[in-house]
């Protein structure tokens, strides 16, 4: 199960000063901060291309959720302070600081996404790709949030999802589907039981 900490590792970003802010990335940001929640479906792709599902929530200030599928001992769960990766399977439970990762970005609407971010080529007018790595940390990896443009999203974008790699060279792909924004989401929703007290599964 190991082979999913990509997906929680390589998100572990600190937030340098890349470029200029581009009027691209000032969109991205106006989404980020017109999107107070979001849920969606997620399947993610690892190195070994074997793909599994599950929900993500999303609800700002500083919670996300990444629900897998049932059968799979994983859970993701960011409460604001800290990213938390739970493999019940084997009882153990590993944090990184969200506020220094771009995840961090999506569940923080002050954070200036400038600071660490850039806008690549995607060679579609109608896709916005931004990758955010640290070049003084290269063990991070690198990120790259896909956005559609989109009229009826909030600030005309759509989150389609992202690919991770990590300093070892392995890709983790996260695509999203029925992405629903700014619907109600309980708190309770970001609410785990950790396997070391319980041995339960959230």
């Amino acid at each position: 199960m190991h082979r999913l900490l990509p997906l929680a590792a390589t998100i572990a970003l600190a937030a340098p000063a890349l470029a200029a802010p581009a009027p691209e990335l000032q969109q991205v940001q106006e989404h980020l901060r017109a999107a107070g929640t979001m849920t969606a479906a997620f399947a993610q792709t690892g190195r070994d291309g074997k793909t599994l599902t599950g929900t993500l929530t999303l609800k700002k200030p500083g919670r996300i959720r990444f629900q897998y599928q049932k059968g799979v001992p994983i859970l993701i769960v960011g409460d604001g302070k800290a990213l938390t990766f739970i493999d019940y399977s084997v009882r153990q439970v590993q944090r990184w600081p969200i506020a220094n990762s771009p995840l961090g970005v999506l569940v923080d609407p002050s954070r200036d996404i400038a600071r660490f971010a850039k806008v690549v080529p995607s060679g579609n007018p109608n896709v916005l790709s931004v990758e955010g790595y640290d070049a003084k940390h290269p063990e991070y990896g690198r990120i790259t949030m896909i956005f559609a443009r989109d009229a009826a999203a909030p600030a005309g974008l759509m989150l389609q999802g992202w690919v991770a790699l990590d300093s070892q060279g392995n890709r983790t792909t996260v695509r999203l589907s029925e992405q629903k924004f700014n619907v109600p989401v309980s708190d309770g929703t970001f609410r785990w039981n950790d396997p070391r007290k319980t041995g339960r599964r959230s």
